[in-house]
């Protein structure tokens, strides 16, 4: 890791007529400024927090350090080619850690467990053993996935595509991906097989993406289930490094990321984005401008209203967010491995109904249906636990946005009582449930503290705490605007809105943004979209 005066960011940027100005640096922004950074051009990156990142970036309390986003990523090493470009764009200087041979762990009511191991055969073999009658569907489950991988090959190119000729040749592009773009995750299992619990365990990782079986796209699943095919990995030295190799990238070619530097709106003249002017009324000019915060943000917020094209404008706005979600951030103090704890995410669901897609905790009585747990500390080779055995966990579940919005527009750390006190109930609630599958945790916990989607929406800025984008449905792939190019010359968006959900759907956007904004040097970064490791 490098020292903290050699961070590739700072407040202040140099004056200067800059290639492009990326707004954001979460993965989507990030990967868009590498890329066009190896690709010769001086690239100014603008960041609202203090840390920049986005949902990669780390933060500290007292004596522990978490992530805030980044649990698992899969298709990292050499072996695969998103891994190569990623180490391209890195330098080489962000190293990985594998999960190990099991990298989650699903555990269902009536004491069914079941583990996804590092190798597809392997997977395969666990579901024949915990479902010996389905080998049939197992085997067309995992055919159905390939091949809709494959297919994506047509959607990506269309996004990159100019809009014009995108509609023209959309009946090429498009036709073997709409097969799996316009089905529901719901609609291929009910074909595939009639058994309830296999249908549950097929569909175990939607978390990853946000919408449920019978909403979410069964692209996005495929997607999401190729991508950890292979396992899955964690970033040596926790998540904050993606950021200080990759933003490293861009500092070598010229460029910079100015933190606490908070965009108003996106300039526009003539039709053109020519710069940003910020909240404290400097103006900032680049040769284009790449939008990475959320595509309903960028609509609704950085392009002034006067220079919005309606149709433009109304099909972007009219996709729903993603979930909002609450994650528990604890910190331990002993041998958390003696009480279940691992390297491996653990999934524990209350309900074999995994259509619920958020916590209802108006019930005062009312439990979680869901705890997705990660143990940060130990997935990182680098953590030294130190004389008092410091750990860190994590506890991410689903709620509903409209439960914490009468507190929308306040100050972060200042939002008053009555908040504090549910965010201490939520706290008392899912640490209950926690401890009844985890009791041994119990007396090593010496900190907890519960971020919610104001939180999410304070540093990240999503809309409505979304914590990946728009909903991942059928209908978010035929919308026609969610692509890098926009009606506005000179603007491009980036992001997991316009590549998939979460941090390796954000770095797909951040490709096809570049590709798009660059079409003949940057072309060569979408191979790994268009063809995916068959390994």
């Amino acid at each position: 890791m490098e020292r903290d005066d050699d961070r590739p960011w700072s407040r202040t940027a140099p004056s200067q007529r800059w290639d492009y100005i990326v707004i954001g640096s979460g993965m989507g922004g990030m990967t868009t400024a590498a890329i066009l950074a190896k690709l010769g051009k001086r690239v100014l990156v603008l960041e609202r927090h203090y840390v920049p990142g986005g949902f990669t970036h780390s933060f500290k309390r007292k004596r522990w350090h978490w992530d805030v986003g980044v649990h698992a990523i899969g298709e990292v090493t050499e072996k695969a080619l998103l891994g190569r470009i990623l180490g391209d764009l890195t330098g080489g200087r962000l190293k990985w850690a594998s999960l190990g041979a099991e990298y989650e762990h699903f555990h269902y009511p009536d004491g069914f467990d079941i583990s996804f191991p590092d190798n597809r055969r392997q997977y395969k073999e666990n579901l024949y053993e915990a479902f010996p009658d389905e080998r049939e569907a197992i085997d067309r489950y995992f055919s159905e996935v390939r091949h809709a991988v494959s297919a994506m090959w047509g959607y990506y190119a269309s996004r990159v595509l100019p809009e014009g000729l995108a509609t023209a040749l959309s009946p090429l592009t498009l036709r073997a991906s709409s097969r799996y773009t316009d089905r529901t995750l719901r609609s291929v299992l009910d074909e595939i097989t009639t058994n309830p619990r296999l249908k549950v365990v097929l569909a175990g990782q939607w978390g990853y993406y946000g919408s449920p079986p019978s909403q979410g796209s069964f692209a996005i699943h495929a997607s999401v289930v190729h991508h950890f095919l292979h396992g899955a990995y964690y970033p040596v030295g926790g998540a904050g490094n993606i950021a200080r190799t990759m933003l490293r990238t861009v500092a070598d070619a010229g460029g910079w990321t100015r933190i606490r530097a908070e965009v108003d709106h996106i300039l526009i003249e003539d039709g053109a984005a020519v710069g940003v002017r910020m909240k404290d009324g400097e103006e900032i000019r680049a040769d284009r401008v790449v939008s990475a915060a959320n595509a309903r943000v960028t609509v609704s917020q950085l392009v002034p209203p006067e220079a919005r094209p309606a149709e433009w404008a109304a099909a972007v706005n009219a996709m729903p967010p993603s979930p909002a979600h609450v994650c528990l951030y604890m910190g331990f103090e002993g041998d958390i491995t003696k009480a279940g704890a691992g390297a491996a995410n653990q999934w524990f669901w209350e309900t074999w109904d995994t259509e619920l897609t958020a916590w209802d905790f108006t019930d005062s009585d009312s439990l979680p249906p869901l705890l997705y747990t990660s143990y940060p500390s130990l997935k990182d080779p680098s953590h030294d636990p130190g004389p008092s055995m410091l750990h860190t966990g994590e506890i991410v579940t689903f709620v509903p946005y409209e439960s914490f919005a009468k507190w929308r527009g306040s100050a972060w750390m200042k939002r008053g009582p009555e908040y504090e006190a549910l965010k201490d109930d939520l706290t008392a609630r899912m640490l209950k449930l926690f401890f009844k599958h985890r009791p041994g945790l119990e007396p090593m916990l010496r900190h907890a503290e519960l971020s919610t989607p104001l939180t999410t929406e304070h540093f990240a800025n999503p809309a409505a705490g979304a914590i990946y984008g728009v909903v991942s449905t059928p209908d978010r792939y035929r919308n026609p605007w969610l692509r890098p190019r926009t009606p506005i010359r000179n603007l491009f968006l980036s992001g997991c809105d316009v590549g998939s959900a979460g941090v390796m759907g954000a770095f797909a956007g951040g490709l096809l943004s570049a590709v798009a904004a660059e079409p003949t040097a940057a072309l060569r970064y979408l191979r790994p979209l268009a063809m995916p490791s068959r390994r």
